[in-house]
């Protein structure tokens, strides 16, 4: 799908927990694009909004509705993008031109939470080393001592 580029209202940004919500409005009964928005709604979109340092922003496009005098666009934009919503506050309130294309990114990648990982080392034969993790050298082996306490030791 080729970008689509609109003349839109920059509605307003909403901020929850885990998101912030952007709304565009196309004023007016006619929109051009009108069917490739229908098959984006409900997908990842990649946004950009003319002019702002924001650059690409991944965002599920949540929904479009008609009325007799607009369009609305909604869209959502994880946490993680904060930095480049800031960016936005600005247009906030004013006319823009936003640029949309479909994302290769799915639904699930987009929700799924970001993690940092484990830092560790590859050695050359292929074998993977993590800081502090225990080898299996390091088991103890043989039965386990026999423990024996009463009640009392439980309660303290």
């Amino acid at each position: 799908m080729p970008k689509i580029e609109l003349n839109v209202l920059f509605k307003k940004i909403q901020k929850d927990d885990k998101k912030e919500v952007l709304e565009f409005h196309v004023q007016g009964d006619e929109l051009e694009h009108s069917d490739a928005l229908v098959q984006l709604a409900g997908n990842i979109a990649v946004l950009e909004v003319a002019h702002s340092e924001a650059g690409q922003l991944p965002a599920e496009f949540k929904s479009i509705q008609r009325d007799s005098k607009k369009t609305t666009l909604k869209f959502n934009v994880r946490g993680d993008s904060e930095q480049k919503v800031i960016n936005l506050y600005p247009f906030a309130g004013s006319n823009v031109t936003l640029f949309l294309e479909a994302s290769q990114m799915s639904i699930e990648e987009f929700n799924e939470p970001e993690h940092e990982g484990i830092e560790y080392n590859v050695n050359g034969d292929g074998t993977v080393e993590i800081e502090g993790q225990m080898a299996v050298d390091d088991i103890p082996t043989g039965e386990p001592d026999e423990v024996s306490f009463d009640d009392d030791d439980l309660l303290n």
